[in-house]
């Protein structure tokens, strides 16, 4: 399992509600989880899936993100 960091804009607890189906059908439950607080709302995945498998749940469920060097 690899950790990757994100920049997103998902930034209240409605977002995360709103992006949640779509990260936990790509990762897995509880193998997410967004810094709200961090003014990147930085995205922490812990995952085997592809990087871009990542980028397209977050873009499908109307985000902007964008990787970061870990």
């Amino acid at each position: 399992m690899s950790e990757l960091k994100f920049k997103t804009n998902i930034n209240c607890d409605s977002c995360i509600k709103s992006v949640k189906p779509f990260l936990d059908e790509v990762v897995g439950e509880d193998n997410w989880k967004v810094d709200t607080s961090d003014e990147k709302k930085i995205l922490t995945v812990t995952t085997t899936e592809d990087e871009d498998d990542v980028v397209e749940a977050v873009t499908d469920a109307g985000f902007k993100i964008q990787k970061l060097d870990n």
